[in-house]
């Protein structure tokens, strides 16, 4: 027998989401093996193209200023370039003046590690270890010879007997050691082995010039030339992306350079006030190292504390340089960046990790120092580019589920904890209602799509009931409304003598259908509660006709009958119906909350159902629900006919 022609389709279309995965996975590992072995050629270009984008901006000034393309652009790179030669050449005088004072630090280092030593007098932990890795290598050394052996003497010498009397000489025949010694190098050689390795990073700052000047020079036609290869049908998108790419990295160099150098010179002058030598120098390092992710600090940190170890002959000078770099960078990372960067570079803390681990292996120190810029670009593509969308969703800092999805995905884990984060956040700007109105309601409705194709069984919803009960419970408790206090929404104020006693319920919230249905109903039923209404929640069981008695025993004053989904309109009117026969003298209220795709017409429900009052939103129920409650208290109320003029606008 044949399959069916849907689940043919089906099976191609799931063959050929494999092997577009698989492709995507292919085409991925080829990419990363031509960026290693290519890497001394995509090295440079990578910097010289992040480069170019934070020289831009000056070379786009010196041409506003009316000077030529080439000169401005040659005037630009010359600034930038000798900038990096002045601060190098202040480096190296910086390291020849170190290097003359550090014969005047000898003595002092010299009499530390003697206290250090005789501190542990020789018993110390260290000690009796060292004695012990001592003896074991002693043992090592000897296990080759049987106890009371001498060793073998050299070739052509003699060993001397038990009395004394040396004995005859080695072998004849045994080979003779022979060491080879290499001439003393000329002039000419020793130029060369000065020279050679600073050729490699020579030749690459040359091919970075290069590169530089000509994207520099040719920067409107590359562009011109990437819009052509990403699509000439999508020039919005293309453009986007480039002004964005642009945008971000110009703004991250400018941003990392004022920190940075902040960073620096903090460090700078709090090593001069304390009296470390050639504190410019390692005010400078800090601000240079700083580039490096995660690693670039403790680097720095690292000749300074030593300094001071050698130079103090106390602890407390170790001590006060510990205390600046710490400081320092808790200050500057946990203080300073967040308000300077803000969401300017785009990438999550995690994104951050993952490309500093990733072009670290990939480049080495300089993938490390590249890693931010370069993920930036990646991020950038993937909020542009469709295709490559989940390198924005994977690094990005865009929230990635919306709080509707975070609040039902907490739900269905049977975690209300995160999501009443979510909700106090939420709430400073608005309140409990607007939470459950914006977030909460929301929520549900996608649970009820899932439930109407099949997605959730019974468990599910018994677990999502629970959360919500867990978290809608925790949130009236964190908001509480005192006896003599205004609600904190803009709702009906109910006066303090109206407001329920203990044990006094005048209002039922019901699930229509489901036991989402009744989770909205536990959702209304908090809000009622926070503004002082008596309220009990039921389950959609509670409708059943042996269940009619029950529901009248509570003797409620109001009935609200809480709706997801209204794809059934015959069941909602027969419902009504069967509790106007049975409670002829309560007010039945519908709140039908469907989805925005398929939204309930409230005019259609009211004049199907002949309820009291049909609401599209939580809010408009609430409201309604709090009025009717206050026309049926004390005789000094507001009379019933004002729930009537408050449901005619949600009707309409």
């Amino acid at each position: 027998m044949l399959e069916p022609t849907a689940t043919r389709t089906r099976t191609r279309q799931e063959l050929a989401t494999l092997f577009a995965g698989m492709a995507a996975v292919v085409i991925g590992a080829i990419i990363v093996v031509a960026l290693y072995l290519g890497r001394d050629i995509f090295i440079p270009l990578a910097m010289a193209v992040l480069l170019s984008f934070a020289l831009a901006p000056l070379a786009g000034l010196l041409q506003r200023w009316r000077l030529p393309r080439g000169l401005a652009v040659v005037l630009a790179v010359t600034v930038a370039f000798a900038a990096m030669l002045g601060m190098g050449l202040l480096l190296a005088k910086q390291i020849t003046d170190l290097a003359a004072e550090l014969p005047r630090y000898e003595r002092t280092l010299r009499e530390k590690i003697q206290t250090l030593r005789g501190a542990t007098d020789g018993h110390g932990t260290l000690e009796r270890a060292a004695d012990v890795l001592q003896g074991l290598g002693d043992e090592l050394d000897g296990g080759g010879q049987q106890d009371g052996a001498q060793p073998a003497p050299p070739a052509g010498e003699t060993s001397p007997t038990p009395g004394g009397e040396a004995a005859a000489p080695a072998d004849p025949d045994a080979p003779l050691l022979v060491q080879v010694q290499e001439p003393e190098p000329g002039t000419m050689e020793r130029l060369g082995n000065l020279i050679s390795p600073l050729v490699d990073p020579l030749l690459t700052a040359f091919i970075v010039l290069v590169f530089v000047i000509f994207i520099l020079l040719q920067r409107e036609d590359l562009r011109n030339r990437l819009i052509r290869l990403a699509g000439a049908h999508d020039f919005p998108r293309t453009t986007a992306a480039l002004d964005d790419a642009a945008t971000r990295i110009s703004r991250l160099f400018l941003l990392q350079l004022l920190v940075n150098g902040a960073f620096g010179s903090v460090i700078g002058l709090g090593l001069w006030l304390l009296g470390i030598p050639n504190a410019l120098l390692w005010g400078f390092l800090g601000a240079v190292l700083r580039f490096l992710p995660f690693v670039g600090f403790l680097l720095a940190a690292v000749v300074p504390v030593v300094l001071a170890v050698t130079i103090d002959p106390g602890w407390s000078l170790l001590f006060w340089t510990l205390g600046l770099y710490i400081v320092a960078e808790t200050v500057v990372s946990q203080v300073v960046e967040p308000v300077a960067y803000g969401k300017g570079t785009g990438l999550s803390p995690v994104a951050v990790v993952v490309a500093a681990t990733f072009w670290t292996a990939l480049w080495g120190p300089v993938g490390l120092l590249l890693s931010t810029p370069l993920t930036v670009c990646l991020v950038v593509l993937g909020r542009h580019v469709e295709s490559l969308s989940f390198l924005d969703i994977l690094f990005g800092d865009q929230p990635v589920l919306t709080p509707a999805q975070l609040f039902y995905q907490r739900m269905l884990a049977g975690d209300p904890l995160e999501a009443a984060t979510e909700a106090d956040s939420k709430m400073k700007q608005s309140s409990l209602v607007g939470y459950y109105e914006d977030v909460a309601i929301d929520g549900l409705q996608l649970a009820q799509r899932d439930l109407a194709r099949g997605a959730l069984d019974r468990d599910h919803l018994l677990r999502i009931r629970e959360t919500v009960y867990e978290l809608a419970t925790d949130l009236l408790w964190r908001e509480p409304l005192a006896p003599d206090a205004k609600p904190p929404a803009a709702l009906p104020v109910l006066a303090p003598e109206r407001r329920a006693e203990e044990g006094q319920e005048r209002v039922v919230c019901i699930g229509g259908r489901s036991l989402l249905d009744e989770s909205a109903a536990l959702l209304l039923g908090e809000v009622l509660q926070q503004h002082g209404l008596g309220t009990r929640v039921a389950g959609p069981e509670i409708l059943a006709m042996d269940r009619l008695d029950e529901l009248a025993k509570m003797e409620p004053a109001i009935l609200c009958l809480c709706y997801l989904d209204t794809d059934r309109p015959a069941h909602l009117r027969y419902t009504v119906r069967r509790l106007r026969r049975r409670l002829p003298g309560v007010k039945l209220l519908l709140g039908c909350w469907t989805t925005e795709e398929a939204p309930a017409d409230v005019r259609a429900l009211q004049e199907l159902s002949q309820a009291d009052g049909v609401f599209g939103s939580l809010t408009e129920l609430a409201e309604a629900t709090l009025l009717a409650a206050g026309a049926a208290a004390p005789p000094e109320a507001a009379p019933a006919e004002d729930l009537g003029a408050a449901a005619e606008p949600a009707s309409a």
